[in-house]
């Protein structure tokens, strides 16, 4: 059996598509103040240079690919599926050789009911294959060599324009708990979007948080996870043990956001991760490694 792992953690790159078709609940939706937020107030132009770095993003993953890359969500900036297209395509998911990975959604590729209603899911397919309980799509389990990744859904589909909190609920927290029962040995690394907790460790604000984070990390504990990894937020970051936590937890910050565009690549050798920091360069146009860091995996 492999005992060394390597893993590339990459999210929130935030695609957005200028031609996008809407629908009369639309302007009736969240979707609305969330274009407003992307056109008017600046989220756009944070994201601007997403048609230069995200394919250098792809180019490094294809020269020098990893066991799996891990996507903690947010492809899209409103969710529409004209965006959920164009991410894959440009993560390489929609290629006739998709390099092997695991996804989530996020809130924003959750912005409405109807983009919750499986658009995400049908497009990220390939990066959604793994053991499922009760032929439900979340939580699933996927073993790359002796790690196990286990993808949740954090995100859900809120009426209010400034909520922008998650759930994973009580039917899928019962199911996490019984996939947790049946994985065989090796590092169990659970995947959502939401974070634990921010960089400085304190909790998120009430409209940006998990509101269900303590179940969720009590699951966590009792089904002997060892590393949690999300994104949510857009500045990386990690601790080794949180208030909730008695394993690490990393946050991959945004892909693609300038000024903190950056993505995680861990090695994982038997409990014992080795992680690089790489930050996109817009000199050289490329990606460069800034820090490297080590933790241990109870398990």
């Amino acid at each position: 059996m492999n005992n060394s792992v390597r893993l590339v953690h990459i999210s929130d790159p935030h695609v957005a598509v200028r031609h996008c078709r809407w629908r009369r609940q639309d302007w009736l939706s969240k979707r609305l103040a969330a274009w407003m937020n992307l056109r008017l107030l600046g989220r756009g132009f944070r994201f601007r240079h997403n048609d230069r770095v995200l394919p250098a993003l792809l180019d490094e993953l294809r020269r020098q690919p990893p066991d799996c890359v891990v996507f903690s969500g947010d492809a899209t900036a409103l969710g529409f599926e004209e965006e959920v297209v164009r991410a894959c395509e440009m993560l390489g998911v929609s290629s006739p050789d998709p390099l092997p990975g695991l996804a989530v959604p996020g809130n924003h590729d959750y912005c409405t009911r109807l983009a919750a209603d499986g658009t995400f899911e049908k497009h990220f397919a390939p990066w959604q294959e793994g053991l499922r309980l009760d032929g439900a799509v979340y939580p699933f389990a996927r073993k790359v060599g002796h790690v196990w990744l286990i993808g949740v859904n954090s995100s859900t589909a809120n009426r209010w324009a400034w909520d922008a909190s998650g759930a994973v609920g009580v039917e899928q927290l019962d199911r996490l708990r019984r996939l947790l029962e049946q994985l065989d040995p090796g590092p169990r690394i659970l995947v959502t979007h939401y974070p634990v907790c921010l960089a400085s460790g304190k909790p998120e604000k009430h409209t940006h948080r998990l509101r269900d984070l303590q179940a969720v990390a009590q699951v966590a504990r009792a089904g002997g996870v060892g590393l949690w990894l999300h994104g949510h937020r857009h500045d990386a970051y990690r601790h080794a043990v949180t208030e909730l936590t008695p394993f690490p937890v990393v946050c991959a910050g945004s892909s693609t956001q300038t000024g903190l565009w950056s993505h995680g690549d861990y090695r994982i050798t038997g409990h014992h991760l080795r992680g690089t920091r790489r930050v996109f360069d817009p000199g050289s146009g490329a990606f460069v490694a800034v820090e490297t860091f080590e933790l241990d995996l109870p398990g």
